[in-house]
C-alpha cells in the first residue's frame, strides 16, 4: 500500500491565521479566550470563547462570494488555500480526477440559519435567501474547495462531531493508501459562536461558567478544577499526497500519516465510557497500523477538552493503551489555549503535532494550577519543552462515542 504524507497545512484559528504565528502564540502558552464580541452575550450564563479575531475574508475571496458563505465554509475554504500553497501544488501540474477532499465539521450554517430564524415570524418566506441551502449544508465547504481548484477525486464532508477532523484524516490517509487518489486536502472546520452556538452548549452544562472575569484560565485540561470546555472557531487543512507523488514533484514532506484508530464507546450520547475501553482500543489501532509500540510514541496531543469526565477518562485510556509507557510521554492539551474547535480541533491539533516533530518542541497545558490525581500522566504544564518528537499521536473524541485518533512519523 501507498505510504501517505504530508505536504501542506493551513489554519484559521483564535491565536493566528499562519503557521508560525499560531506556533509562537502555542509556545509562549498564550490564550485565545476572550470575553465574546461577536454579539452581545450579557444575558448569557456563558460569555467567554476563543473566537477568530485576525481572519480577514478578502485576503482569500471576493466581498461578493464571501457574503454567500457562512463562516465555518470560509474558515474552511481558506485554511484549504493556505494549505495548497504551503504545499506548493499546482493544478497544471496534477491529475484532478486522482486530487480531492475530506473535510469534517459539525454544526454547518449556525449563523445562516440563526439569521432565518429569528426574521421568519417578521418576514414569513420572504426570511429565506435563494444562498440559504448552499449556506447551511455541511458538505459545501469541500464543494467551494473543489471548484476553486478543479479537484474531481473523492469530496465529502465527515460529521462525526469533535472527531471529525481525524476522521477526516483516516478517510483521506486510506484513499490514497489504496490508490484510489494521489492527492487529498483533509481537515476540519467550525464557526459555531453566535446566540444558538453559545446558548445551546451552555443549556447542556457542557461550557465552562466559571472564570467569566478571567477568560483566560478558564479553559483547564486535567487540572483538578475544571468544570467544562471553552468554544473555540476556525479550520484546519492539510495536504496529503503519497509519498511517491510527493517525491515526483520535489514537494517537501512535513511527516508521515501512518495510521489511524476508529472505535465506538456505544455507551452514552455525550459522556464518555467511564472504563475508556473503546478509546484505549483506539489508540492501539493507530499504533497497529502504523507500526509502531507503545514505547516509540513521544507525544499526544490529548483530546483534553477541561471536561470532569472527559480528561479523567482519557487519562484512564492512555494508561490502558501505553501500559507501562504512559508515564513516559509528553502529553498536552491545546485546547488550554484554543479553546475547542468542535469537529475544527482535531485537525488544528494534527497541525500541532506535526509542528511539534518539526520544530523540536512540546507545547505547553496551560492553566494547570491544582494537580487532579486522576490526571496522573505529564501533560506539560503551563510551559513549553524542547524534545525530539518521531512518533506522535493526536487523539479525538466525539459526542455519539465517536472515536478517532490519528498516528504521525517524522523519517
Amino acid at each position: 500500500m501507498n505510504k501517505v504524507v504530508i505536504t501542506g497545512m493551513g489554519v484559521i484559528s483564535p491565536l493566528g491565521c499562519t503557521l508560525d504565528s499560531f506556533w509562537n502564540a502555542l509556545l509562549s502558552g498564550t490564550s485565545g479566550v476572550r470575553r465574546i464580541q461577536s454579539f452581545d452575550a450579557s444575558a448569557y450564563p456563558v460569555q467567554i470563547a476563543a473566537e477568530v479575531t485576525a481572519f480577514d475574508s478578502d485576503i482569500y475571496m471576493p466581498a461578493k462570494d464571501a457574503k454567500k458563505m457562512d463562516p465555518f465554509s470560509q474558515f474552511g475554504f481558506a485554511a484549504a488555500i493556505d494549505a495548497w500553497e504551503d504545499a506548493g501544488l499546482n493544478s497544471d501540474e496534477i491529475d484532478s480526477e486522482r486530487a480531492g477532499v475530506v473535510m469534517g465539521c459539525g454544526t454547518g450554517g449556525l449563523h445562516v440559519a440563526q439569521k432565518a430564524g429569528m426574521a421568519l415570524p417578521e418576514k414569513g418566506p420572504k426570511a429565506f435567501s435563494p444562498f440559504m441551502v448552499s449556506q447551511l449544508i455541511l458538505n459545501i465547504v469541500s464543494g467551494h474547495i473543489a471548484i476553486k481548484y478543479g479537484l474531481n477525486g473523492p469530496n465529502y464532508v465527515v460529521t462525526t462531531a469533535c472527531a471529525g477532523g481525524n476522521h477526516a484524516l483516516a478517510d483521506a490517509m486510506d484513499l490514497i493508501k489504496r490508490g484510489e487518489a494521489d492527492v487529498m486536502l483533509a481537515g476540519g472546520c467550525e464557526g459555531s459562536i453566535n446566540e444558538m452556538g453559545v446558548g445551546s452548549f451552555s443549556a447542556m452544562r457542557a461550557l465552562c461558567r466559571n472564570y467569566q472575569d478571567e477568560p483566560q484560565r478558564a479553559s483547564r485540561p486535567f487540572d483538578a478544577d475544571r468544570c467544562g470546555f471553552v468554544m473555540g472557531e476556525g479550520a484546519a487543512v492539510l495536504v496529503l499526497e503519497s509519498e511517491a507523488h510527493a517525491k515526483k514533484r520535489g514537494a517537501r514532506i512535513y511527516a508521515e500519516i501512518a495510521g489511524a484508530g476508529r472505535t465506538c464507546d456505544a455507551h452514552h450520547i455525550v459522556a464518555p465510557d467511564p472504563e475508556a475501553r473503546q478509546a484505549a482500543r483506539c489508540m492501539k489501532l493507530a499504533m497497529e497500523k502504523g507500526g509502531v509500540n507503545p514505547e516509540e510514541v513521544d507525544y499526544i496531543n490529548a483530546h483534553g477538552t477541561s471536561t470532569v469526565l472527559n480528561d479523567a477518562g482519557e487519562t484512564r485510556a492512555i494508561h490502558r493503551a501505553f501500559g507501562e509507557s504512559a508515564h513516559r510521554l509528553s502529553i498536552s492539551s491545546t485546547k488550554s489555549m484554543t479553546g475547542h474547535l468542535l469537529a475544527g480541533a482535531a485537525a488544528i491539533e494534527a497541525v500541532v503535532s506535526i509542528l511539534a516533530m518539526n520544530r523540536g518542541a512540546i507545547p505547553p497545558t496551560i492553566n494547570y494550577e491544582t494537580p487532579d490525581p486522576a490526571c496522573d500522566l505529564d501533560i506539560t504544564p503551563n510551559t513549553a519543552k524542547e524534545k525530539t518528537v518521531k512518533v506522535a499521536l493526536s487523539n479525538a473524541f466525539g459526542f455519539g462515542g465517536h472515536n478517532c485518533c490519528v498516528l504521525f512519523k517524522k523519517d
